[in-house]
């Protein structure tokens, strides 16, 4: 069934500075039709040139944010981000498991910046994250801290290998289920520094597209389209990696920018 608004609860850190996080999510959801839900898993103090600080919101905090709107308004599909601690990791996982619903998994590490945003400990509770999920989006560092294509594929979840953290001239992004490669979609590389919350942004119009009742390959497609065009309309804020222009698509669908 299609979703005319659909419900997406985003579960990640809060950006101070509008670039990533819980805030692109909710730009990317409005952007794309949805309606952005929260349950936000950290603070942080952070803009274009770095993170400064960091305060984690307690497990129960987590858990109550998603009961509450889960209660009441409902969830269509769900984008995790940033997680903030092991324990979470799993609370979180073993909340979802039983909604039925696609989950968009995106397992942030290191921010833009450089910032590192999980532990080993929390990376290490992933796992339990991935066993949950309908897809993961790792980019190409992510990907290799978790042991590569195959063991996340063991997990049972569909793997999009984003591309960004490449080399060359073309990004090549890939969608692969469980039993191999599906979509292997190509585009030119965007001269471009204002590339802050570009994963937040991509696993946010996934989870749309998701939750509207799009499949997984067209839902795949719509969320590159949104983000490349993001990229290019980035309005240049800040002195180091700046924060994408969501306000200004206004169509996602074109493909050859």
């Amino acid at each position: 069934m299609t979703v005319k608004c659909p419900r997406i609860l985003s579960i990640a850190g809060s950006d101070s500075g509008g670039g990533a996080g819980i805030q692109a999510d909710i730009k990317t959801i409005t952007m794309l039709g949805g309606h952005a839900m929260t349950a936000i898993t950290a603070i942080t103090a952070q803009n274009t040139i770095g993170v400064q600080s960091v305060h984690r919101v307690p497990t129960e905090m987590i858990l109550a944010q998603i009961e509450s709107v889960v209660s009441d308004i409902g969830v269509d599909a769900v984008k995790i981000g940033m997680i903030g601690s092991a324990e979470a990791a799993r609370a979180v996982a073993d909340c979802l498991d039983k909604l039925g619903i696609p989950i968009v998994f995106d397992p942030v590490m290191v921010a833009t910046s450089g910032s590192e945003l999980a532990d080993g400990e929390t990376i290490a509770a992933f796992g339990r994250l991935m066993d949950v999920a309908s897809v993961v989006t790792p980019n190409l560092p992510e990907l290799a801290a978790l042991g590569g294509k195959d063991e996340i594929l063991r997990h049972g979840c569909h793997l999009v290998v984003k591309g960004g953290h490449g080399e060359g001239s073309v990004i090549v992004d890939e969608l692969y289920a469980p039993g191999g490669l599906i979509r292997r979609i190509e585009g030119k590389r965007l001269d471009s520094s204002e590339t802050h919350g570009t994963g937040c942004t991509f696993a946010s119009a996934l989870a749309v597209g998701l939750g509207s009742g799009l499949d997984l390959n067209a839902a795949f497609e719509q969320a590159i389209s949104f983000t490349r065009i993001a990229i290019i309309e980035a309005p240049g804020l800040g002195a180091g990696s700046g924060p994408l222009g969501h306000q200004f698509v206004t169509d996602f669908q074109d493909d050859n920018r």
